[in-house]
């Protein structure tokens, strides 16, 4: 399970807030494959994506473009959202996030969503990008990386999940935007993610992997009975600090229609060591690379 690799885990953590590549156990590097996996994919439907593209399509592409490499289980089907969708503007039932025959126009933002899984180690990745030039969509996604340095830090301090959950709502405040997390199923920023058994016959109720859901509701029953909860949400369940384990975090800001996230892989750790109790699975992700570039430019 994660939390076995969690423990076992003996890298120290880099300064840029994730381990050195040669020191993931292996583990961890199963995690991270699926992960890698998952954004390439992000990154070839992008490419492909034009004028009159649907949300349907979109969705479609990850799901053709991932089973032709291997993967046959999901923690939930991809999602694709476009234009305002990606801020989740009038979202107000689940059914609401499922794809519908949206078109894509020029200059739209769009969000991918996936969560493969793939030789039982699973991912859960948002990758925001827009359909030509769209100077909103650029500065909320510029500002999305000073949320992945505040949610590292304040795990590292170990203060509760809800604590941090309303220091992010209160940086993104500051910075004039909107919580679309909040939108989510029990408003959550964050879950844990953990290995699935792997089997012949994967199926999925309501666009969830049966066998992930079952991993869940597990975590779940276990965390009610123990004080911790799976789901990283701002209500009372979720008052209690970070359990170590595998957690897909997703910080998500709107902006007048537009909306833009990213979700990636936080590894937390019962280290007493703060680099080593907490870090991102990998630094090498689309957003962090254009933080960077944009940087050196």
């Amino acid at each position: 399970m994660a939390s076995a690799a969690v423990s076992a885990l003996s890298a120290s953590g880099s300064a840029s807030g994730s381990a050195p590549h040669g020191e993931l156990t292996a583990e961890l590097r199963g995690f991270r494959e699926v992960q890698r996996l998952a954004y390439a994919c992000a990154e070839a439907v992008a490419a492909q994506l034009k004028p009159g593209v649907t949300e349907r399509e979109a969705a479609r592409m990850q799901r053709t473009w991932l089973r032709e490499r291997g993967v046959n289980d999901w923690f939930h089907l991809p999602f694709a959202w476009f234009g305002d969708r990606t801020a989740f503007v009038n979202f107000r039932v689940p059914l609401q996030f499922f794809p519908p025959n949206r078109r894509l126009e020029a200059g739209m933002p769009f969000i991918l969503d996936m969560a493969p899984v793939y030789k039982g180690f699973t991912a859960d990745i948002g990758y925001s990008g827009c359909l030509g030039l769209n100077p909103v969509h650029d500065k909320l996604l510029a500002d999305l990386e000073a949320h992945r340095e505040l949610i590292l830090r304040e795990v590292r301090e170990r203060r509760s999940l809800r604590e941090i959950y309303e220091d992010v709502e209160r940086l993104m405040t500051r910075q004039g935007y909107a919580n679309r997390h909040r939108a989510y199923p029990f408003g959550v920023i964050a879950h844990k993610v953990d290995r699935v058994k792997e089997r012949r016959w994967s199926p999925h109720l309501l666009g969830f992997g049966t066998q992930s859901l079952k991993g869940l509701a597990s975590d779940a029953l276990h965390g009610h009975r123990d004080g911790w909860s799976p789901l990283w949400s701002p209500y009372t369940f979720s008052d209690h600090p970070p359990r170590p384990g595998l957690w897909a975090v997703e910080p998500h800001l709107g902006f007048r229609g537009t909306g833009v996230k990213f979700e990636e892989i936080l590894v937390v750790t019962d280290s007493r060591d703060p680099e080593q109790s907490a870090f991102w699975l990998d630094d090498d992700v689309p957003h962090v690379r254009r933080w960077a570039e944009e940087k050196s430019a």
